[in-house]
């Protein structure tokens, strides 16, 4: 009897086992990360960290409910649309960017069905969606466009260098974010009696010319752009010896002066928090595109020393980070 009880027992466990084990084994979902850079750059292991903190928030954590597959351009733009396709072709649940619009149109054009989750400077006027509040199809997430920004580090940059009496803007000209905030910065230069002149600076010959121009007359410069370009503006800046004031961390923590702007690690815990609701169910098209609310003032003081300039105490007690 009791051999009779046992082989009906391993038979009932092996009967049930393989419906058990493959309850187990269900495949966990795939968030496809899209990158221009490479994931040893600091600054992006920086913005990585705080979107898997934003993925916890939603109850995610990679290895044990969700895994994570990415592929990297190591800044070759060209690569993008056939790594957007590979994570495509791999059907990963969700789809993120990084690099901002490049990477962003290179997921938007590789799949009209999975969802995606971006970040770019504006949104709407870069083509990635036509409305934040409802931006329909597949794709929502963070648009960085906040022209208050740009009038803030006029303010900073002219607080610093009262000396100075030219202020330059180097940017890609007629671009909704300058138009709209333009009249502010010329009547903020108005009165405090500094001339303010934007300059067209996109090539290497245009950007070169531009700091030549600006050493010379001791000018400052408010920095609007890539921060793949960090390294070239820095340089440019230190060798003419021009007070820089830039929009991103990476100019600071690359040997820029000062950096105001948007919180890209804030943006990445939103988007990790996107994703976590995607993958709960929660449709892109339900989710209105966000605009930053945190900002972050980086000084760097060796660089400050470097080209003879003195930051008051009351200043560097404004900053959220000091670079010595």
């Amino acid at each position: 009897m009791r051999r009779r009880a046992l082989l009906a027992f391993l038979s009932g466990t092996a009967l049930t086992c393989p419906i058990v084990a493959g309850a187990q084994q269900k495949a966990m979902p795939v968030i496809g990360i899209l990158g221009l850079g490479s994931p040893e750059d600091p600054a992006i292991a920086l913005n990585l960290t705080a979107f898997r903190q934003g993925l916890s928030e939603s109850g995610f954590v990679e290895g044990q409910n969700v895994a994570i597959e990415s592929r990297w351009a190591y800044d070759d733009e060209r690569r993008l649309p056939a790594l957007a396709a590979e994570l495509v072709a791999r059907n990963v649940d969700v789809l993120v960017t990084e690099g901002g619009i490049l990477s962003a149109l290179s997921a938007k054009t590789a799949t009209s069905l999975i969802p995606v989750v971006f970040h770019a400077s504006d949104a709407i006027a870069d083509g990635v969606v036509s409305n934040l509040a409802r931006p329909g199809g597949n794709l929502t997430g963070v648009s960085l466009f906040a022209p208050e920004s740009l009038a803030k580090q006029f303010q900073l940059l002219s607080e610093l260098v009262p000396e100075a009496k030219v202020i330059a803007l180097l940017a890609i000209p007629n671009t909704p974010a300058l138009n709209q905030v333009k009249p502010e910065i010329e009547e903020a230069a108005r009165a405090r009696g500094v001339r303010y002149q934007v300059l067209s600076a996109v090539t290497d010959s245009e950007i070169d010319a531009a700091y030549a121009t600006l050493g010379h007359l001791r000018a400052g410069a408010l920095v609007r752009a890539n921060g793949n370009f960090a390294d070239k503006l820095v340089m440019l800046a230190a060798r003419h010896r021009v007070p820089a004031i830039y929009n991103q961390r990476a100019f600071a923590t690359a040997g820029g002066l000062l950096s105001y702007g948007v919180s890209l690690p804030a943006v990445y815990v939103t988007k990790g928090i996107y994703t976590g609701k995607i993958l709960k169910g929660a449709k892109p098209a339900d989710l209105p595109v966000q605009q930053p609310t945190a900002f972050e003032l980086v000084i760097n003081l060796k660089t400050a020393k470097a080209i003879g300039l003195t930051i008051p105490q009351l200043f560097l007690a404004r900053a959220n980070e000091v670079i010595e």
